[in-house]
């Protein structure tokens, strides 16, 4: 078997469908800033956005927990397993997403609150919150095609969904002069059209490999006790990173200057940019992972874990050309030159556009660690390291911040990435963890 083949079979459909999604964050800015014309537009349109990550990112475990225990039933030929794991997904994903929604007062208002939110923000906010259960529901349905090795359908639903996304955002705010409320539309006609797609082809293409199962082995109590140990692991490792990027855009707008605001928010952009593209790999190390582990193939794991490394590493030294040639370019995609903001927020940017040239090659390597914890289901190891890096974000910042103003953020942030990777590969002792949960290597 080819592994840089198979890794890039999985690796490739998840850079694309993941490069939608940062993509359709630029699109947003863009309409943002070109309806609205000031800082302050899209500086309301990132509280917002900030807010449902905080909401999608913490919902996330669904994903991940479904992905690892997946690939490991796939990867030892168990299409009872997978069944039941598909049946799981659906249900958590079910609860989850619409308690979100009968909650959204409560949560909204606190919010808004929290991240100093104008009205503008709770318009935005209560269009989008119907979008929550249709994106809750992707999470599950993706993370179980990703442990069945499949990155095509959700790659085909990724494009079908962020290309409906911009095209009623555009229709939504200028069409109807609705403005980020038109863009918070766009995303609930997207979403559900996302999970309705992503339905129908997943039945179409498993429905020979469905294993009959009740609703009694559905909820098997051990069975679910193993999903929401690993799950609650998650959540706990994926309310650090939220915290972490929901603070940076509230610390962001507490510094009380609407162009700095605006330029913490593009810049966050291009790394997200690079994230959810070395995300692509980060997925497949996931899957890989699990499949091996699952087949008992330590030697073929000890390969992908080295590959996988080795190709986020180029997609990060890529990234870092791209940005010290082209940055200032890249920027201008998210203004109206013609505002009076625009040429100061290049200015400003050109302060801080060290850090985004940085970060790349300082996050490469955590992101594939991140995979790998998931597809060994690792999940005590990615909480606490987690735990350490968030505690280190924020004692750097609030330790810096009186010397060296918006660099202290960005330094906080820079070394939040790095060390959560260096954490989880002490605490793995060096990925010992892992491979031996593959078996003896025969080596």
């Amino acid at each position: 078997m080819g592994m840089n083949r198979e890794i890039l079979r999985i690796a490739l459909p998840n850079i694309i469908s993941n490069i939608t999604v940062p993509i359709m964050g630029i699109a947003g800015t863009v309409i943002a800033g070109q309806w609205g014309g000031s800082a302050s537009t899209i500086g309301a349109l990132a509280i917002g956005v900030s807010i449902f990550n905080f909401i999608y990112w913490n919902c996330s475990f669904i994903r991940m927990g479904t992905s690892g225990l997946t690939a490991q039933a796939f990867g030892a030929g168990d299409m009872h397993t997978t069944t039941l794991m598909l049946a799981r997904a659906a249900f958590v994903s079910f609860v989850v997403g619409f308690g979100v929604l009968i909650l959204q007062r409560p949560i909204g208002l606190a919010a808004i609150r929290i991240m100093h939110g104008d009205t503008m923000v709770a318009d935005y906010f209560f269009a989008r919150i119907w979008a929550v259960p249709a994106g809750v529901m992707l999470f599950g349905l993706n993370g179980w095609l990703t442990g069945m090795q499949n990155a095509i359908i959700p790659m085909i639903v990724a494009i079908a969904v962020n290309v409906i996304h911009i095209a009623c955002s555009v229709w939504f705010a200028f069409g109807f002069d609705m403005g980020i409320v038109g863009i918070a539309y766009a995303s609930v006609v997207a979403q559900w059209t996302g999970v309705a797609a992503t339905l129908v082809i997943t039945w179409l293409h498993y429905r020979r490999r469905f294993v009959a199962i009740t609703w009694h082995e559905v909820m098997d109590l051990s069975a679910m006790r193993e999903f929401f140990v690993i799950n609650r692991d998650i959540i706990i490792r994926t309310l650090c990173i939220v915290a972490a990027y929901t603070f940076f855009t509230a610390a962001s707008a507490r510094m009380d200057d609407p162009i700095l605001l605006a330029v913490n928010t593009i810049l966050l952009q291009l790394f997200t940019l690079f994230s959810y593209m070395n995300d692509g790999f980060a997925y497949a190390a996931e899957a890989l992972t699990g499949r091996f582990i699952g087949a008992r193939d330590p030697h073929s794991l000890r390969r992908c874990v080295r590959r996988c490394m080795a190709w986020c590493m180029v997609v990060a030294i890529t990234y870092v050309g791209i940005y010290i040639g082209w940055w200032q370019q890249l920027l201008h995609l998210f203004i109206d030159d013609a505002t009076a903001d625009a040429q100061l927020i290049v200015d400003y940017a050109g302060n801080y556009i060290g850090w985004i040239i940085a970060i790349p090659l300082v996050a490469a390597m955590p992101f594939v660690m991140d995979g790998i914890m998931v597809g060994a289901t690792q999940s005590r190891i990615m909480r606490d390291s987690m735990l350490l890096a968030t505690a280190a974000y924020f004692g750097i910042f609030y330790a810096t911040h009186p010397l060296i103003g918006n660099n202290a953020l960005w330094l906080a942030f820079t070394s939040f990435m790095l060390l959560r990777g260096i954490f989880e590969f002490l605490m793995s002792h060096r990925l010992t963890k892992v491979f031996v949960q593959a078996g003896p290597d025969s080596k």
